[in-house]
């Protein structure tokens, strides 16, 4: 075979072949996704969409600066459910994220011109069009975050926001204002900020279980053996009527006032559990009926403050009478406080000083200018008393505006109220309000400041019991929002897991 004279050639002298002829590179990904996105924003301007012309725009209008979110938030949240203002306050918080990080980080990173708009309709475009960057899409940030976070916290109300959310992200895409990929990139990025707003605040399903499981409570199938006191006026109508759906075979028992005690003393008599419908002072009754007779506990909030029952993780019906049929259950502490032969428990807080007196002046004027009215009057009149409580605190003598006993550890969210994230850890969460001029001031500090903390003007300790002394007669004594008098001398402990109470072990 003759060599090719022409290959045989040195490189620096052989002929150059014409560039019409030289075979074009690859496209590079990146390149070839921009095209996908342009051929898909084409395909979605040439579409009809039957009705989407008028209500995409507007749909688009309304996410601007998340006031559609923020309306979607506000009617999560009157509707008075714990669940639906948790996803309400979980869905705006993702949402501030979201926004955040994409005016701060996204659109100043990656600089893209917004489509072209000579093939969208005219009546699907925007009156004002946006200008700045294109990617990624703010709006389908804001609803992706909001959707994620309520689902996280609730899964019906994520499944009812998320077709709006869906339908914003497109509004983007079908008016012109972004490419398909600025709206992906804008979603996955709002997805991301909710599970980032999880990650620093969790939700209930990862908290740790309150209490600790138990074995030894009877599974009620249909409410069998249920007896379930319904305390009408803690403002319950419709509980009563939700239950006998729920658990036909169960008991259920209505009653108001004064006979709430009696009727709970005569259902222990013949329940193979015992079932209270009502606020903190009502689960009280029952809770002391239900240790007395050994019975387990099935707790449904239906007042005003109903502080253990979020706090055990019992939020609607369904829940309860899943577990009640399942048999599923915890114990948990109950606090204990005795004065002589006198012995009465708290399953939230014990306290004396400012705060029994303040709910005995709103009973005494809620019934003369009402409910609300009757807070500031309260607040004004036991603000101008200027002596503290003198009492003997484990054997020291000290002037107190407030001392305060928790059952388990409060998180960091005032004196009176907050969280439990266990109800079983067989400590009393005491924090005290020395004495001493400027009460509003140091309540307050008190008030911000977190379990095991000291300063001058309030001390916070977690110990198993307690002793008062020297307490001057008629000193008003608050638990579980209830007032009585205390007597000379206290002594408080716990019963360590000493009730059991129903509740489904997954939330």
């Amino acid at each position: 075979m003759r060599p090719d004279p022409v290959n045989s050639l040195p490189a620096r002298l052989r002929p150059k072949v014409p560039a019409v002829f030289a075979p074009e590179p690859p496209a590079s990904l990146a390149a070839r996704l921009v095209a996908l996105d342009r051929t898909v924003f084409e395909a979605v301007a040439a579409r009809r969409w039957p009705g989407a012309d008028r209500v995409l725009p507007k749909l688009s209008r309304s996410a601007n600066h998340g006031l559609l979110w923020g309306a979607v938030a506000a009617g999560l949240a009157v509707t008075g459910s714990p669940r639906a203002r948790r996803a309400a306050v979980r869905g705006l918080a993702s949402l501030a994220l979201a926004s955040a990080t994409i005016n701060t980080l996204g659109k100043r990173t990656v600089r893209r011109q917004r489509p072209g708009l000579e093939s969208v309709p005219l009546i699907r475009q925007l009156k004002r069009q946006p200008v700045t960057s294109s990617f990624p899409s703010g709006h389908a940030a804001s609803a992706a975050a909001f959707a994620t976070g309520v689902a996280m916290e609730s899964r019906g109300l994520g499944a009812a926001v998320a077709p709006l959310a869906a339908a914003v992200a497109v509004s983007r895409i079908h008016t012109g204002a972004h490419y398909p990929g600025d709206v992906l990139a804008g979603a996955a990025l709002g997805a991301g900020a909710a599970f980032a707003v999880r990650g620093l605040v969790p939700t209930r399903d990862q908290l740790p279980s309150p209490g600790r499981p138990l074995v030894d409570v009877p599974a009620l199938p249909r409410g069998h053996g249920l007896v379930m006191v319904v305390n009408q006026g803690a403002g319950t109508p419709d509980k009563a009527r939700v239950l006998r759906e729920l658990l036909p075979e169960a008991e259920v028992v209505e009653c108001e006032g004064d006979g709430l005690v009696a009727e709970l003393e005569k259902a222990a008599g013949h329940a193979l559990a015992l079932g209270i419908c009502g606020g903190d002072g009502s689960v009280n009754a029952a809770a002391g009926v239900a240790l007395h007779h050994g019975l387990p506990l099935a707790v449904l909030p239906g007042g005003t403050l109903n502080h253990f029952a979020y706090d055990l993780g019992i939020e609607d019906p369904k829940e309860l009478c899943r577990a009640v049929e399942a048999g599923d259950a915890v114990a948990v502490d109950v606090g204990r406080f005795r004065s002589g032969e006198r012995t009465g428990y708290f399953l939230n807080t014990f306290s004396l000083g400012v705060y029994p007196e303040l709910v005995r002046e709103r009973e005494r004027w809620s019934g003369r200018v009402g409910g609300r009215l009757a807070d500031v009057v309260a607040a004004a009149r036991v603000r101008r008393r200027d002596h503290p409580l003198e009492a003997v605190v484990e054997g020291e003598r000290r002037p107190l505006w407030l001392l305060f006993a928790g059952n388990c550890t409060y998180r960091r969210m005032g004196l009176t109220g907050g969280r439990r994230v266990d109800l079983a850890d067989g400590l009393l969460d005491v924090r005290a309000v020395h004495g001493g001029r400027g009460p509003g001031f140091r309540l307050m500090a008190a008030a911000l400041a977190g379990p095991l903390t000291r300063s001058p003007f309030h001390a916070a300790v977690r110990v198993q019991r307690l002793r008062i002394g020297g307490i001057s007669p008629g000193t008003p004594l608050a638990f579980d929002g209830e007032v009585t008098d205390a007597g000379p001398s206290l002594r408080l402990d716990k019963l360590h897991e000493g009730l059991r109470v129903y509740r489904p072990l997954t939330l």
